[in-house]
């Protein structure tokens, strides 16, 4: 099958990284599927297969976007805050792979890419829910990768750092972001079109060794 003739089915893609991920497939003539939170509510397993079974297409690529980042202290959270960060950030992701690996499996041929995060490695105050939940998914990326490899299907992860989006206007003031600028050994936050080219990359036919691993692009963030 020629690479254009490839479907991608894209969480998350109203603004930010998975924007741009979006644009950057389309722009490279890839059919694109994007379902909104009315056609596929990620805090809803049954609405992720009920989704699954009504597009009734055989999906080759699939990017784990969708994601959620409230902040909260481990005396804030409490049983909703928890299930609700662990079921869109790492249980939706592995229900999306389960009901799609299929039809991937059967035509020996699949890409998965994952979004996590930095803070599957480190964190600071008031990330407890975000960093466990970025860890699950880089241990789902594994585990993933050790079990359909075989089938010549690719499971990776993209663990962005500080992204020039509106989740991180909204969780740092600019005086913040600044700090965080100069931190980084590159001296500047990443735009959301070159997360978007690693993960078009990791899903694209070029790619056919790389598994499970996560790829940090974080301006060095890792290295300081």
């Amino acid at each position: 099958m020629g690479w254009n003739m490839r479907k991608a089915l894209i969480t998350g893609t109203s603004r930010g990284i998975g924007k741009a991920i979006k644009n950057c497939f389309e722009s490279n003539g890839i059919k694109v599927y994007v379902p909104t939170r009315g056609e596929m509510d990620l805090c809803s397993n049954e609405s992720i297969r009920k989704y699954i079974s009504n597009l009734n297409e055989e999906i080759d690529i699939l990017i784990n976007n969708a994601g959620i980042n409230e902040l909260a202290s481990i005396d804030e959270i409490n049983d909703e805050s928890i299930s609700n960060m662990l079921q869109v950030n790492l249980i939706s992701q592995m229900q999306l792979i389960k009901s799609l690996t299929p039809s991937m499996k059967k035509n020996r041929y699949g890409r998965i890419v994952n979004i996590s995060s930095i803070w599957c490695e480190f964190s600071k105050e008031r990330r407890i829910l975000y960093s466990v939940a970025k860890a699950g998914v880089k241990g789902l990326t594994i585990s993933s990768a050790v079990e359909l490899s075989q089938y010549n299907i690719l499971v990776n992860a993209v663990a962005p750092g500080f992204v020039n989006t509106e989740m991180t206007s909204k969780n740092n003031t600019p005086e913040q972001i600044k700090v965080i600028a100069d931190f980084l050994p590159i001296k500047r936050l990443a735009e959301p079109n070159e997360i978007a080219e690693i993960v078009y990359f990791l899903a694209s036919e070029k790619n056919t060794f790389i598994t499970g691993q996560t790829i940090f692009a974080d301006g060095g963030f890792s290295c300081v």
